[in-house]
């Protein structure tokens, strides 16, 4: 079902912008009436867009006007149902930079799903006698990367909640445990100390307790001993334990969209090397849309470094796909990145139309941005935009952002956004499992 989601794309000829470009639909895809993304009636032959040709040459001679003159610059823009598309470059993989978490994004909700929660084990070796635990406890990782101050905090307090305020033995770390996007098990388990103990707070995690609802407890809790490091329990030198508290994670989807905002590279980073690493991420990706895995080539889950390459139109087919699936999942794309309205993360201070839903990408030499945005003529334009050049990334991101302004003013702002493409309302909840004995 999901692989229909690129076979448009995949379809597609492209010859840059000297008007030759033909996009053919397959049968089977205009005939899949009950696809979430693409309309029933996609038209069978496009040829390219006199507006999206210009804007797409306007970009490159404002990049050659600012002397940022490298040729490896690609660009894919279509319209939802495919009967507009042009592009530059488009099947050329590119260094595509923090775009890269699109294909990490859709990897992890085809082996997940939105509302996977990773979960953290809380154990004990002791007994409580008093309100001391007389024995170890035991942190069990379950790969959760948004595993921060605010999570330490209400997990101390669901300790304190249990009677305990002082722990008699270590603090055994084990499994797959990351805080505050510290991989380094060592340095996770001293944030997680801290975290535990109000009386030391100051700084960083005083900063974060203050944005926590009000009356929120503050967690007395004080380890004695020291931190241990075991890879798993079998080897923690330890006969019998008893599980305290299981601590799930935020749903998969809202941990995404944080990813995504602020470009966490330790996130996608953790859930990459879950999946299995940049390459079986890349094949997961490539299997979903029917891309050619040539124009997916990924070392790793964040975008760092120039070998991870993706095309232009291999981006705009993954961000179909994350779409696909998240309408399947009653969410949106904007459930999973930013708004441009937001002002927030990577975007604060570009110059977007209203509405548009985007991933940005940066590297030293990398200017990337892909997404969509909503117009009155046309409906819902996917795009995705990869810029290269020693010099001024601003330079870039003014050139992408008047881009798509120009096509939102070609063809008119909706007047209204489309719900498929609205944030859905969410509140968390207490996700702290008190095992009782």
């Amino acid at each position: 079902m999901w692989s229909l989601v690129g076979a448009l794309l995949l379809s597609v000829s492209n010859q840059a912008l000297d008007g030759r470009t033909i996009a053919t639909v397959p049968r089977s895809l205009m005939s899949y009436a009950t696809r979430p993304v693409l309309a029933a009636e996609a038209i069978a032959h496009t040829m390219p867009d006199p507006a999206t040709k210009q804007a797409i040459i306007s970009m490159l001679n404002e990049i050659k006007q600012a002397g940022l003159n490298d040729p490896n610059q690609g660009a894919w823009i279509q319209s939802h149902d495919g009967s507009l598309a042009s592009g530059y470059a488009s099947s050329r993989p590119l260094p595509a930079a923090s775009l890269t978490k699109i294909v990490t994004t859709l990897a992890a909700l085809q082996a997940w799903g939105s509302n996977y929660r990773f979960v953290t084990n809380i154990s004990t070796t002791g007994k409580l006698v008093g309100d001391t635990l007389k024995g170890d406890l035991i942190i069990e990782g379950g790969g959760d990367p948004f595993f921060v101050w605010e999570e330490a905090i209400a997990l101390g307090n669901r300790l304190n909640q249990l009677g305990i305020r002082r722990i008699q033995g270590n603090l055994v770390i084990t499994g797959k445990f990351a805080m505050n996007f510290e991989l380094n098990p060592q340095e996770a388990a001293k944030f997680l100390r801290l975290g535990f103990d109000s009386s030391r707070w100051e700084g960083e995690v005083a900063e974060q307790y203050a944005t926590m609802p009000i009356g929120t407890p503050k967690p007395q809790l004080v380890i004695l001993g020291n931190v241990q490091i075991v890879p798993n329990l079998a080897v923690a030198n330890v006969s019998t334990t008893k599980l305290l508290i299981r601590h799930a994670s935020l749903p998969l989807w809202q941990i995404l969209k944080r990813m995504n905002t602020f470009s966490n590279n330790e996130m996608s980073e953790m859930l990459a090397l879950q999946l299995g690493g940049g390459k079986q991420v890349a094949a997961i990706a490539a299997n979903a849309t029917e891309i050619p895995i040539s124009e997916i080539r990924l070392i790793n889950g964040s975008g760092l470094g120039q070998a991870n390459q993706i095309s232009p139109r291999a981006v705009v087919a993954v961000l179909m796909a994350v779409h696909n699936r998240a309408q399947v999942e009653g969410l949106t794309l904007a459930d999973l990145f930013p708004i441009s309205d937001c002002n927030c993360g990577t975007i604060e201070g570009r110059k977007m139309p209203k509405g548009a839903i985007v991933k940005t990408g940066t590297l030293s030499d990398v200017s990337a941005l892909a997404g969509v945005v909503q117009t009155q003529q046309h409906g819902v334009i996917w795009f995705a935009i990869i810029n290269r050049g020693d010099g001024d990334i601003d330079a870039f991101h003014r050139s992408q952002d008047r881009l798509l302004q120009t096509l939102v003013t070609k063809w008119g702002s909706p007047k209204s956004p489309s719900p498929s493409f609205a944030e859905t309302p969410w509140q968390d909840s207490d996700r702290n499992e008190v095992i009782k004995s």
